[in-house]
């Protein structure tokens, strides 16, 4: 003890070391902390205060796709053509052995799916599959409606079996260091590449034999990996030195190309199955694994001022904006609300703002590959756009890159080549619409007499919004409750006009087209007076129509049946 206290003492002697006294300062200091006092959590609020705000991301969120999305856009228009009908399909389980994939592998062929059918139709997913190990609210209610007789489940008549098949890690790796010293100065470089290879294998079955079809198989892998760089240096000067470490490294994960696998493997599965030209799907130029990179160095290079020129010209050409609002800002509330449209209906993550998903949606259409195979610019520059109106060259998908505001419609019946034949009374009759903008749609039905209904919206489909590129049906014959079925009546024209409007005119309509849906509206006298109500409380700008029309001939009468054979004469 008398030696401790000579020790602190010996602190405020002349003699004393300063660096012992601080070192015995610090450890006396952190004693008191630690027996002498307690923390008070309130004397961090304000501290703590700000971590929501810091937990929040700095990025906005974009769309999850791979560079074949617009292959499964181009394989939904090449189903519509070929008229395929729709299908039910379900999938397996994907399983991954390796364990080095952590990815929902049939979710994202679901979505694959669902994106080839917002057109076409051509396949609706029955989800029956039924976990016993994690049952969730659905499935609890599934059983007891299905142990109740409560509820049917459609058998589908395809399945899609696979998984990933292989998880080849570092097949290639490569290092290379280098350094130099001398007396006073050292310094080194570093650099590693590795590459791993994925494979993903899937089939197509019969569900009904629980068969795998022949022929319909999809194995495809693909290349990603990792690199890294560095510097080190390190100087002295006398006493005293410096260093400094310079690194940067990437690496390219499993989910990127995972889904680049499922939506390559969907378009495989599907052409090959409804034997069109799936091939020319696989042709366009966003599926160059460079595509992404070229458009982002001309979105840099390009500039605000160049970005906002080149998106105010596709805007106006595919008349999300008007002549009269050229020039706008970026940040005009017009140039928003244009912006945010243009977003919604090219599927992207809404935000009102000019971002690179927004330039490289805008225009991607405009680039085509060169003869070296580069990546070239079509109609426009970095430093503003040309006329984009030229560069929009016919797509191997026949969809234009700028398109109007307008209603596709189509006859469902299956038809032979040709001109349509007539229908014949209490025939069913199957139509769908498809809008190239988010709107509001309302469709009315005229019979041969003049006599209109509105049939939609209903009271089973209340809501009138559509989504772009969302086919609908009408009626929407694989729902439990359609709401009405549409039946060829007396012999005459019949026809279905569809009116597709920016704002939601339902509460504007006059009194007379305000009638139930599914019933006539007395007052008007054909489609063309459903279509003058329309121009005089919204203007010819402000709306588009579209009529689909269908002859309706007489139900030819029975044969006469043959007379009765005599009786036979009694003995």
């Amino acid at each position: 003890m008398d030696s401790d206290i000579g020790s602190r003492t010996s602190c405020f002697s002349p003699s004393a070391s300063s660096g012992k006294c601080l070192l015995w300062a610090a450890i006396s200091a952190a004693a008191l902390l630690a027996g002498c006092s307690h923390l008070d959590p309130r004397k961090d609020a304000e501290y703590q205060s700000y971590a929501p705000t810091a937990d929040r991301p700095v990025v906005r969120p974009i769309r999850s796709i791979s560079s074949f999305n617009e292959s499964l856009v181009c394989m939904d228009y090449m189903l519509r053509a070929a008229e395929i009908p729709t299908t039910l399909i379900t999938a397996k389980q994907f399983p991954d052995y390796s364990g080095k994939v952590p990815a929902s592998t049939k979710d994202m062929m679901i979505t694959a799916l669902s994106r080839m059918s917002r057109v076409s139709n051509a396949f609706r997913y029955v989800d029956y599959e039924v976990n016993l190990v994690t049952q969730d609210t659905v499935q609890n209610l599934t059983t007891i409606l299905l142990n109740n007789n409560q509820m049917q489940l459609q058998r589908p008549a395809l399945y899609i079996s696979g998984g990933v098949s292989f998880v080849d890690q570092n097949v290639f790796t490569n290092s290379e260091s280098f350094g130099a010293a001398g007396e006073r100065f050292n310094a080194g470089y570093n650099r590693n590449r590795s590459a791993t290879l994925l494979g993903l294998e899937m089939h197509l079955g019969d569900f009904r034999t629980r068969t795998l079809l022949p022929g319909l198989d999809s194995a495809n892998e693909v290349v990603f990996g990792g690199g890294s760089q560095g510097l080190d240096a390190a100087a002295t000067i006398g006493l005293y030195g410096v260093k400094f470490t310079l690194g940067r490294d990437y690496t390219q994960g499993t989910g990127g190309a995972l889904r680049t696998l499922v939506d390559l493997a969907a378009v495989e599965l599907v052409g090959k199955w409804a034997r069109v030209p799936y091939w020319q799907c696989l042709m366009l130029e966003q599926t160059n694994p460079n595509f992404q990179r070229q458009m982002r160095d001309w979105f840099d290079q390009s500039g605000p001022s160049g970005q906002l020129r080149l998106i105010e010209n596709s805007l106006l050409n595919q008349g999300y904006l008007s002549s009269s609002d050229s020039g706008l800002a970026v940040n005009d509330i017009r140039m928003r609300g244009a912006l945010a449209r243009f977003q919604s209906d090219s599927g992207i993550v809404v935000t009102g703002v000019l971002d690179f998903p927004t330039y490289e949606r805008a225009l991607r259409n405009f680039v085509k590959l060169s003869e070296d195979g580069s990546m070239v610019r079509m109609g426009w520059s970095a430093s503003g756009p040309a006329d984009m109106t030229v560069a929009s060259a016919a797509r191997s998908d026949g969809i234009s890159s700028v398109r109007p505001w307008m209603i596709d419609m189509q006859i469902e019946n299956p038809q032979p080549a040709g001109e349509r034949p007539a229908f014949t009374e209490g025939e069913q009759v199957f139509l769908s619409a498809t809008l190239s903008r988010s709107s509001y749609l309302y469709c009315y039905f005229s019979d041969a007499a003049g006599n209109v209904m509105r049939l939609l919206p209903n009271a089973i489909t209340t809501n009138a919004m559509i989504s772009a590129d969302q086919a609908v049906r009408i009626p929407d014959w694989m729902a439990p409750n359609p709401g009405f079925i549409l039946d060829a009546g007396k012999p005459g024209v019949e026809a279905v006009m569809c009116v597709a409007t920016a704002q939601d005119a339902a509460s504007r309509l006059p009194p007379e087209m305000q009638a139930p849906a599914l019933s006539n509206m007395r007052g008007i006298q054909g489609l063309q007076g459903v279509q003058q109500r329309f121009s005089s409380i919204l203007g010819t700008d402000e709306f588009v129509a579209q009529v689909l029309q269908w002859n309706v001939v007489a139900r030819k009468p029975a044969p006469p049946s043959p007379p009765a054979p005599p009786a036979p004469a009694a003995k």
